[in-house]
Parts: structure tokens; sequence; C-alpha cells
């Protein structure tokens, strides 16, 4: 695997991390000349109050196959506070140029939770860059649209379905994040209208959840199917909501076969098998 390298990119005013796994350009002499052709570019982006830790195990298992990038978006991770609330248009502005910065013109976007907005809005902004979208994790259940609801559920998640290993790195970006600026990202983040803006995006869409989570519950992932225009869903039991952490190696494959299957997203609600 490519060594993540990180770049620091300022884009769309404000300043971010990049950490990039790239591929070899040149194809070695004896490589199968048929073989079939990588991939595009994976960009993975976090949710709220977190940063690119809980996907490193996703960001490597992707590697191996495809260039990919982990983001830290403004104000998150180690990266600078912004001096105003951004958002979820701000953020998704900022995706789309670092990645134009890097020379990443097309890519798959995979958002987790809240990441699930920005890269709802970044297919939105500019749908030709972006021809398959996943979404792991995705909120806000609009049946369950309250703080109190949000927050009930993402204590039972991490009380009885989440790993130590992922309740640590969540709960340690959190600490690093602080209450005030998780706060105003949490208002940013319930007030975004998931559902009806997953209307307008124009790519392929599969939406992944663990089968356990509590946050994005089987229901409200098929709604979401219902409304792409072209939608896959795969669960994976006994997993909660930081999927892509705990059943790393599974939700890689399932990207890999979605993004590599050009034809097979022409009928809506089709599932992939987990």
């Amino acid at each position: 695997m490519a060594r993540a390298v990180r770049s620091e990119i300022e884009a769309a005013g404000h300043l971010g991390h990049v950490y990039a796994s790239r591929r070899p350009r040149v194809r070695p002499a004896d490589a199968d000349p048929g073989a079939a052709l990588p991939a595009p570019a994976v960009v993975l982006v976090h949710g709220i109050g977190v940063s690119h830790r809980y996907l490193q195990r996703l960001h490597r298992e992707l590697a191996e196959s495809v260039d990919t990038y982990s983001i830290d978006l403004p104000g998150f991770g180690s990266t600078p506070r912004p001096e105003h609330t951004l958002t979820v248009a701000d953020q998704a502005s900022y995706i789309l140029g670092a990645m134009e910065q890097l020379g990443v013109l097309e890519f798959t976007l995979v958002g987790h939770s809240m990441g699930v907005q920005f890269g709802i809005e970044a297919a939105i902004q500019q749908p030709g860059r972006i021809p398959h979208l996943v979404l792991m994790g995705p909120v806000v259940d609009t049946e369950r649209n309250t703080v109190t609801q949000q927050a009930l559920a993402l204590g039972r998640d991490s009380l009885f379905f989440e790993s130590p290993s992922s309740n640590g790195l969540v709960f340690t970006d959190y600490l690093r994040c602080g209450p005030s600026w998780y706060l105003k990202n949490l208002r940013v983040m319930m007030e975004y209208p998931t559902e009806q803006r997953l209307a307008a995006v124009e790519a392929p869409v599969l939406v992944v959840r663990g089968g356990n989570d509590p946050v994005a519950p089987e229901g409200w992932c098929r709604r979401l199917i219902e409304r792409a225009p072209r939608g896959r869903f795969v669960e994976f039991p006994g997993s909660g909501h930081v999927v892509q952490h705990n059943r790393s190696a599974e939700v890689a494959e399932a990207i890999l076969a979605f993004t590599r299957q050009p034809g097979a997203c022409s009928e809506a609600s089709q599932e992939f098998q987990a």
C-alpha cells in the first residue's frame, strides 16, 4: 500500500488536511496488458466532531487497489478552527477545491454520518466530478430528528455496538473538537434536509449501514435509496454506526464492487449481499 502523505491545503477560503495514498503511475513490465483498469480515486469524508482517524482502516484497505484520499475538514482534527461555523455547502466546496488542487478531478466520494451530507452537497455542486456516491451511516433520520433522539441513538451505539478501538478514536476526537464547536456543527447537521437534497443527486448511490446501527436505521436508509435515482443498499450484520472501522475489509470490497460496475446501477433499490 502507498503510504498516506499529509498535505495542508487552503481551498474555498479555509484550511484543511488531505491524506493521500497514490498508487504507482507506471504499469509494471510484467503486468497483464488485458487487466481491468483501476476504479476511480476514492475520497473519504468524516462526520461531525471527528477526523480521518476512524477512516484509517478503510483507507488502508482501499489504497491496496485505488488512489485513496482522506480529508480532515476545516475545524476538525488538527486543522485550524474557522472564524465562523461553516455550512454543509461550505464544506462541500472545500472538498471539491482541495481535490482540484491535488489534480483529482473525478473521484468516488464516500461520506460517513454527517460526511454523507457533505458528499451529497458536493455531488450536487459539481455532478460531473463524482461518478459514484457512497453514504455510510447516513444522518439525520427524519423520523428521529431531534437532538435528544440523536444523542440517545449515539449513546446506545457506543455502549452496545462499537468496539473499544472505535469508541477510543471517536471520543478522543470529540474531546479535541470541544463542546462549543461540536454544538455549532450539530445545528448545521440537524437542519440539513438530507432526504430532499439526495433527490437532486445524479450519480449512482450506495447506502451502507451496520446492521445494529441505531443512528441510521434500516427504514431510513431504504427511504434514502428510494430518493436516489440509482440506488443500492448494503448492510453488515452485527456492526454499529462506525461500520467502516469494524468491518473495513468488507466495506472496502463493497465500495470497489460498486464503483467498478457502471452498468449495475440501472435499477433502483438493488442490494449487495454482505
